[in-house]
């Protein structure tokens, strides 16, 4: 036993290795094409230095790159057992009766792991850094945005009100909600579940405070009555400064564990939040899609290469990848038009990929 766990070790660590390499080599495109990018819709549009540019760039890529990394397991497990392969490491393994199976496993559950540290540590991680991106880059190019700021419209409430947000301006700084040139229309249910309105407030400003809207310069209106002014008011809000900046954001910009939130505030608002969901249960499938591209990779590269062929089925194995990436983003447009269920929608992808390494696996090792 102790000399299979040597084995399996030694093909893991390689794995891992070859796994490192891709996500550098994959990692530097990444920052060479956004830097590029940035150059082009920043660089020239404001006043801006290239550091400014390169910080922009780092802040922006690992958003990026968490959507690429099934291509880094999948290119990194290909490179590590076709290495392996014209070695003849694997054909000396295989002779000495240790199976595939032995050690393309601890690849596949390091991937697993990865995976969910992935979901749970990286991708909160990448939307913070998202969050600052989206407001460097909007703080340099206010000079160059003359067009007027696009409406906001937001809603909130809870089972017996529900209060539509309208704002012809919003601010966001330090964490701070500010929205200018408010309107908030204010609904309650009847004993029938039915909304009826019952008042309509106007404010110069509207600021996010812990638990309530500050408004200034008020005019309230409510059904038959006539208006009535205020210097400031206070309104209850079920939204927090995150949560309203998430309603401005799109899934992917929300971090995971801010995912189960957003979704129950949005439903809460009566809007749907089948975007959220589906987002929360792709990023549950990510460390099995991990795992799968690990599987694949493995499967595409024990062919002996004395046999021939070994490259074009590793080349098959890529190919392969791709297909299941766009599969994974054309079953998400389908789920987004609901002509498929969420949840086929976020677990098909990964569990076909799964399915099909373990089915070429069988067929390689077992004939």
């Amino acid at each position: 036993m102790t000399g299979i766990g040597r084995i399996e070790r030694y093909v893991l660590s390689r794995t891992l290795v070859s796994v490192a390499g891709a996500l550098a080599v994959i990692g530097s495109v990444i920052l060479l094409v956004q830097f590029v990018d940035l150059s082009r819709s920043v660089g020239v549009r404001a006043d801006v230095t290239v550091a400014q540019l390169f910080g922009l760039t780092l802040l922006r890529a690992p958003g990026l790159l968490l959507v690429l990394l099934p291509f880094v397991f999948l290119f990194g497990g290909i490179a590590a057992f076709v290495g392996l392969n014209r070695k003849s490491e694997l054909v000396a393994m295989r002779a000495a009766g240790v199976s595939a199976w032995r050690f393309i496993l601890p690849s596949a559950l390091a991937a697993f792991a990865i995976g969910v540290l992935t979901i749970t540590a990286l991708n909160p991680l990448a939307a913070l850094l998202n969050a600052r991106f989206e407001a460097d880059r909007a703080a340099m190019m206010e000079n160059y945005l003359t067009d007027a700021p696009k409406e906001v419209w937001l809603r909130q409430g809870d089972d017996r009100t529900q209060i539509v947000i309208h704002a012809k301006a919003r601010e966001v700084s330090d964490g701070t909600v500010r929205l200018r040139g408010v309107s908030l229309f204010i609904y309650q249910k009847n004993p029938r579940g039915d909304l009826e309105f019952k008042r309509r407030l106007e404010a110069a400003e509207a600021r996010l405070m812990p638990g309530f809207w500050r408004l200034t310069n008020v005019r309230e209106a409510s059904a038959g009555e006539s208006s009535v002014r205020s210097d400031s008011l206070s309104i209850r809000s079920t939204l927090d400064s995150e949560a309203a900046m998430e309603r401005f954001a799109s899934p992917e910009a929300i971090a995971f564990w801010r995912l189960p939130a957003a979704i129950r505030l949005t439903e809460q608002a009566g809007f749907s939040a089948a975007g959220y969901r589906l987002r929360f249960h792709q990023l549950l499938a990510t460390p099995l899609l991990f795992a799968a591209m690990s599987i694949l990779a493995a499967a595409f590269s024990l062919r002996l290469a004395r046999l021939g062929g070994l490259a074009g089925l590793a080349g098959a194995g890529v190919a392969l990848g791709f297909v299941f990436f766009f599969f994974n983003e054309f079953s998400a447009a389908l789920a987004g038009a609901d002509i498929i269920p969420l949840l086929a929608a976020a677990w098909a992808p990964p569990l076909v990929a799964l399915l099909s390494g373990l089915t070429l696996l069988c067929y390689t090792e077992d004939g």
